[in-house]
């Protein structure tokens, strides 16, 4: 269990709402609806009077979220041996390209090509420009 705790592998925190506020009143909202067994396009569908970047915001965090723990418990399973190349089955690679250390697609071991995928997601999310944390813009 501390290997999943660690910060130096693919692990990362929960990103949070601040309680009171209006998205974490939405997170709540979005919580309750997907727990509730109902419709999953009725789930998702933006609440009469909510902003929609806010509602995307809400559930790409969520999903951040889901997927990291999901990573999390199989990560120790796949290592740069057993898993030497990022696939989505025999007939799909995944390479890796970011214009800055990799200028070109490059073919790289599943966990080292997940650890660059999760880092570059939570900057996006982190990133005001994207993602700002006043509600409504």
């Amino acid at each position: 269990l501390k290997q999943v705790f660690n910060k130096d592998k693919t692990f990362r925190p929960k990103r949070k709402f601040e309680p009171g506020t209006q998205r974490f009143e939405l997170h709540k909202r979005a919580q309750a609806s997907l727990n509730s067994g109902v419709d999953l396009k009725a789930a998702v569908q933006l609440p009469s009077g909510e902003d929609q970047n806010d509602w995307v915001a809400v559930h790409v965090v969520d999903f951040f979220n889901r997927i990291n723990l999901i990573y999390g418990t199989i990560c120790e399973f796949c290592t740069e041996r057993s898993c030497p190349v990022m696939s989505g089955g025999p007939k799909y690679e995944y390479r890796w390209q970011d214009d800055l250390k990799y200028k070109k697609p490059t073919a790289l071991p599943a966990p080292q090509y997940m650890n660059l995928l999760m880092d570059w997601i939570e900057v996006q999310i982190n990133n005001e420009d994207i993602f700002p944390t006043s509600v409504g813009k």
